[in-house]
C-alpha cells in the first residue's frame, strides 16, 4: 500500500512545483478623492461622558431625573415617567441650562427647575 502512495505523491509533488507562484502585489491605482478634506478636518470631539445621575423631588412632588455631564455645558432631564430625556444645553459652564420651554440651574445636590406649562421649583436629590 506504502508502495503505491510514493508514487502518487512524487507525481503530485512534480505537478505542484510546475505552478508559477507569484505573490500576490496590492497597489493603489487611484487616489483617495477625500484625502485632501481628511487631512484639513478638525480635530473630533468625543461627547461629554456622564459624572452623575440623580433623581431629585421637586416642590410639586413631582420627580426628575438629571444626568450631568463633564464639560458643565449640558445636562439631559426626565420628568415623571417620561421616557425620552431632553437635552438642554448652557452657552457656558455655569448658565442655566435651556431647551423647549425648559430651565435648568443648580448642581446635583439641588436644582431648580421650570418646565413646560409648570413654573419655577426647587428640587432636591
Amino acid at each position: 500500500m506504502i508502495n503505491r502512495l510514493l508514487p502518487a505523491a512524487a507525481v503530485a509533488l512534480l505537478a505542484l512545483s510546475a505552478c508559477q507562484q507569484k505573490a500576490e502585489t496590492v497597489t493603489a491605482t487611484a487616489d483617495d478623492p477625500q484625502a485632501a478634506a481628511l487631512a484639513n478636518r478638525a480635530p473630533v470631539e468625543l461627547p461629554p461622558a456622564i459624572t452623575s445621575t440623580k433623581t431629585f423631588r421637586c416642590k410639586d412632588q413631582s420627580l426628575a431625573t438629571v444626568d450631568f455631564y463633564a464639560n458643565n455645558k449640558q445636562v439631559t432631564v426626565k420628568i415623571g415617567d417620561a421616557v425620552t430625556p431632553v437635552l438642554l444645553k448652557a452657552e457656558k459652564a455655569g448658565d442655566p441650562y435651556k431647551a423647549d420651554g425648559y430651565v435648568l440651574s443648580g448642581t446635583p445636590a439641588g436644582i431648580t427647575l421650570t418646565s413646560p406649562g409648570k413654573p419655577e421649583q426647587a428640587c432636591k436629590a
